[in-house]
């Protein structure tokens, strides 16, 4: 269920928009359930994903280049895939 309801938010709003589904948890994950830690890596992870994303299009495919968007959609769909099966799930 989770799977098709973050599939169908990014198929909405693109695959830059992954970016804020997932860094939030690869922050967790990094420094612990913190908040004000995970805040704070959260805010320099986001863009530093984006930003080597862009340059990895650029330099993939010279002289053109790869859309950023494709890239964090191939570096994401793992990391969605990692955090599911390592979801607990708790039956009521």
């Amino acid at each position: 269920g989770g799977v098709l309801l973050t599939g169908a938010a990014v198929a909405a709003a693109g695959p830059i928009a992954f970016v804020g589904l997932a860094v939030p948890h690869l922050a967790r994950a990094l420094v612990g359930a913190d908040h004000r830690w995970t805040l704070l890596v959260a805010a320099l992870l986001g863009p530093a994903l984006v930003l080597g994303a862009d340059v990895a299009g650029r330099l993939v495919a010279p002289p053109g280049e790869i859309p950023a968007g494709i890239i964090t959609a191939l570096l994401g769909a793992p990391l969605l895939a990692l955090l599911v099966r390592r979801a607990k799930v708790v039956t009521a």
